[in-house]
């Protein structure tokens, strides 16, 4: 049986304070508010059914999947990991500003060829993330839960729907809730 829906739920706010600084490659676990945003995304998704819960290996990932999921088994994905920002690693977005004027510049506006600096190709990051949606898509669940990283999140969404998300899309503890029509296309699926 094919994927059907497909929930992914970003991680909660972290002890590094992941809402205001750049945690890719970084093992942070979640901070006490970051627990408390993930028992909510637990009542607000407690009427949904999952085949499959899924979350990256980072530890944040995982332990918002457990809150989430229950007593449902947590498959970790090493693919889901978030990507690493380099030498941006652990900084606000205010740092990378003042430390690297032209690149954050760059950052911001879009600009093609754009690389985080010491850190994993972009190319590189999208080709590990969807072979390990296409494991998920494999898996013969016809519903997912997938507890992530923003990053991962706008790869998979943005490759599914042939769109861009909104910026700033999702926020911590938030969801992009997706669904395939009956035509087989995936669409974003409101609320």
């Amino acid at each position: 049986m094919p994927l059907r829906r497909l929930v992914m739920l970003r991680h909660g706010e972290t002890v590094g304070n992941s809402s205001q600084r750049f945690h890719g490659s970084a093992d942070v676990p979640l901070s006490d508010g970051g627990r408390a945003q993930m028992r909510a995304a637990a009542r607000a998704l407690s009427k949904a059914v999952f085949d499959l819960v899924v979350a990256s290996p980072l530890r944040r990932s995982w332990e918002a999947a457990r809150i989430v999921a229950g007593a449902t088994p947590v498959r970790l994905e090493e693919g889901l990991r978030e990507i690493d920002f380099g030498r941006w690693e652990g900084l606000t977005d205010a740092e990378i500003a003042t430390r690297d004027p032209v690149l954050h510049r760059e950052w911001r506006e879009r600009a093609p060829g754009f690389e985080y600096p010491g850190g994993e190709l972009r190319a590189e990051f999208r080709g590990r993330v969807m072979r390990a949606f296409e494991r998920i898509e494999g898996s013969g669940a016809e519903g997912a839960l997938v507890v992530v990283h923003k990053g991962v999140i706008r790869a998979i969404a943005e490759r599914l729907l042939a769109k861009p998300l909104p910026d700033g899309v999702p926020d911590l503890a938030c969801a992009v809730h997706l669904s395939r029509d009956a035509s087989d296309a995936w669409r974003l699926r409101e609320g």
